[in-house]
Formats: C-alpha cells, structure tokens, sequence
C-alpha cells in the first residue's frame, strides 16, 4: 500500500470515529504499528491531525482571546447570525452564548416584536442597550475573562430557574463521533446546564469548526435540535451530522 493510500484511510478513520488508535489502524489495514505510527507523525508535522499517546484526534481550533476573536468580525459569522436571529419568534425567551458568533445574533435580533434574552456574558448583554423590544436578564458569576461569561455555582443556581426555548450555543468544534467541545471545563458544564434547561438548542458553525475536537466536551451532537453552518461545505462532510437526526440549514 502507497504512503499517501494509508494516510487518505487514516484520515478518513479520524473524519469518521473521531480518533485513530494506532492498533487498531495496524491491524484493519494488515500493517505494522510502527507503520501506522509513522505515518502519523508526518501526518501531524503536515498540519492533518493531532498526536497523542496510542494514536491521533483531530486538529484543535485556536483559541484566541476574547478581544482578538471580536475584531474579526467576518461576513459569514453574520449571515450565521442573521440566519439564527430568524428563528427566534414573539414572547419567547432566548439564551444567548457568549462569543463573537453569538454577537452577530443579538446585531440581527428582530425589532418588531417583543421577546426575552438571557445571556451570561456581558458583551452579548451590552449589544443590546439599544434594541428596542428585547428584554434582557443578564446571568451573574465569576467572570471566565477568556470568552467573557460567567462560570461557576452562582451561574448554574440562577440558570436552573429558567426554561429557555431557544438556547443558542457557542462551540470551538463540533464532531459527529466526539461531540461538542470547548478548551474550558467550566465552561463546557455551563453550557451543557443551559442546554439540558432549554427547549431547543442549536449550534452555529464555521468551516474551521467542523469535524475539530477541543479538550473539554460540553455534550453530543445528537443532544442539539439543529446545526446552522456555513455555506459551501461538502454534502459528504455534511451527511454524518445529518444521520444523527438533525435539523441542518446553511447561511
């Protein structure tokens, strides 16, 4: 077997279990584990995947801080959040993550009618000093200054009080096999708190974010009601998310 066969098939076990385990992967493709291994170490030198010990898990998105991720502000983050910002209908109450996708949502919330945001994060609070129709309630606890919302106890007693209809949530990745994750286990149970309180619960996402995995896991994909992703993104790559029942739309 050609070196570039074994890596198009290691690749495609990433894409479809979330790891490779070097064994494993020895023993379907009739190899050496030092093969396997090998081939993985150049694998990771090109950028493709992420060594750990025994194997391989997808690339983890970067991590900037708070204030660099809010000046990016790109065109398909806000045809994500205009696309969001429409499903959200008169007298419901809507929880908004923290984070710069979720900033586009409140920017293209509706003005003609009343409804109620909830939001732990006080930048997504703050963009919506003016809106003239959205009621805010802003979530308090100690401040994870990384993406700005609050985390701990305080925030999850004042969160089970509530019963959103719409939980729409922040993620750095999202894979059909690993789930949803983020790089901040507070983070990650507070998001997982809302979700497990709300009556829908959808994720919106950019390329770079899909079939990725971060360190902490909020929750599975299946637990979401749907995937609002950008534009343009293979059918195949698409088709897994898809087989866990979801409701897919691109903006």
């Amino acid at each position: 077997m050609l070196t570039s066969q074994r890596k198009s098939l290691l690749l495609d076990m990433l894409r479809r279990e979330g790891q490779v385990i070097a064994k494993r992967a020895a023993e379907e493709f009739s190899l050496s584990e030092d093969t396997i291994r090998r081939d993985l170490r150049e694998m990771a030198a090109e950028g493709l995947l992420r060594r750990v010990h025994g194997g391989a898990m997808p690339i983890a998105p970067d991590l900037p801080d708070f204030s660099a991720r809010r000046a990016i502000s790109s065109d398909v983050k806000q045809s994500l959040g205009a696309a969001a910002a429409k499903l959200v209908k008169p007298g419901q109450m809507i929880f908004l993550d923290g984070g710069t996708s979720t900033a586009e949502i409140a920017r293209a919330l509706p003005r003609d009618f009343a409804f109620t945001i909830v939001t732990h994060s006080p930048t997504i609070a703050a963009e919506l000093e003016q809106h003239p129709t959205a009621e805010v309630i802003l979530i308090g606890g100690r401040l994870y200054k990384h993406s700005m919302v609050a985390v701990g106890a305080v925030a999850m007693s004042q969160i089970s009080l509530i019963r959103p209809d719409i939980f729409f949530l922040g993620a750095t990745a999202v894979h059909p096999s690993q789930g949803l994750s983020t790089g901040d286990m507070e983070e990650a149970a507070i998001k997982r708190h809302i979700a497990s309180r709300a009556a829908e619960t959808f994720v919106l996402v950019t390329e770079e974010k899909l079939d990725a995995s971060s360190p902490c896991t909020i929750m599975p994909v299946s637990d979401l009601t749907g995937m609002i992703v950008q534009a343009g993104i293979e059918e195949a790559r698409l088709a897994p998310y898809g087989m866990l029942g979801l409701n897919i739309a691109e903006a």
